[in-house]
């Protein structure tokens, strides 16, 4: 934890659940409390993914987790709507600054996810993140390393997420020394439209933040369709030829997100060592 507060990445989780053994689960989670009371991590959100409400340990993380005022609780093996419900009520006494975010994970909830997602309205939640290893044994699939299995409900997440305003994160890379695999799963996740990843290796944040960061052609492209519409010439006009290509008002819009998250990372990379 003390090697978290300097790493670059945007989000650390505690996690409650699958990398804490069930002897060590009430020590863990006096622990997350006590790293939540401490502070220090800057700019990093502190999310805490708890153990499943139908577990023993998961009533008591969730209380316990929505007293401590995380940026955001993570909930596992959602299977539905209901689910998603009943992690909401249970941090009702949260602060307001504490979000919902659950795991995709389960057969049930790839099934569901429309409904899943769709609960963003009345309730807290702000985020959906893929859990392909769960996924993967609930499925009987072979993990290969194109994922094709797992396309069906990669993109399902994404098109979920995006019809309730939610942000959506791919699953995390097993293999901690293939660093090759790594980039190549994080383009496919950064094609499917995911906003970022998950990642269990320090090793893994320099790829990731790059894939996932606007490339520089792109920054360029979205500069020049941002200066084309914006030409006194060009007002009011729904279609462009910019440097040989069509660019239509939807090209514009999804230029000026582009530039706009990559003056947010220029930002923070200017910002003080110790943020």
């Amino acid at each position: 934890m003390e090697k978290a507060r300097s790493l670059d990445c945007d989000v650390i989780i505690l996690d409650l659940e699958d990398a804490v053994l069930p002897e060590a689960k009430t020590a863990a989670r006096q622990a997350a409390i006590e790293v939540l009371t401490a502070g220090g991590y800057g700019h990093r959100e502190l999310v805490v993914r708890v153990n499943a409400l139908e577990t023993p340990w998961g009533a008591d993380d969730l209380a316990a987790m929505a007293a401590s005022a995380p940026d955001a609780i993570l909930g596992p093996k959602v299977r539905g709507p209901e689910d998603v419900i009943a992690y909401d009520r249970g941090i009702v006494r949260a602060s307001s600054r504490t979000s919902l975010w659950i795991m995709v994970e389960t057969v049930h909830a790839v099934l569901a996810l429309a409904e899943v997602a769709a609960t963003a309205k009345n309730t807290r939640l702000a985020a959906m993140v893929m859990g392909v290893n769960d996924l993967a044994k609930e499925m009987r699939a072979r993990q290969a390393p194109d994922r094709a299995p797992f396309h069906f409900a990669l993109a399902k997440t994404v098109t979920a997420a995006r019809a309730n305003g939610l942000a959506a994160l791919d699953g995390v890379h097993n293999e901690i020394d293939d660093l090759d695999a790594l980039e190549s799963v994080c383009r496919q996740g950064a094609d499917f439209g995911f906003d970022g990843k998950s990642l269990i290796h320090p090793t893994h944040l320099a790829i990731c933040n790059r894939v996932f960061a606007p490339a520089p052609d792109d920054l360029v492209w979205a500069r020049a369709v941002i200066a084309a519409f914006a030409a006194p010439e060009n007002l009011g006009k729904g279609a462009l030829r910019v440097n040989g290509r069509l660019a239509e008002v939807l090209h514009r819009d999804e230029a000026l997100k582009l530039v706009r998250l990559a003056e947010a990372i220029a930002a923070l990379e200017a910002a003080p060592a110790d943020r």
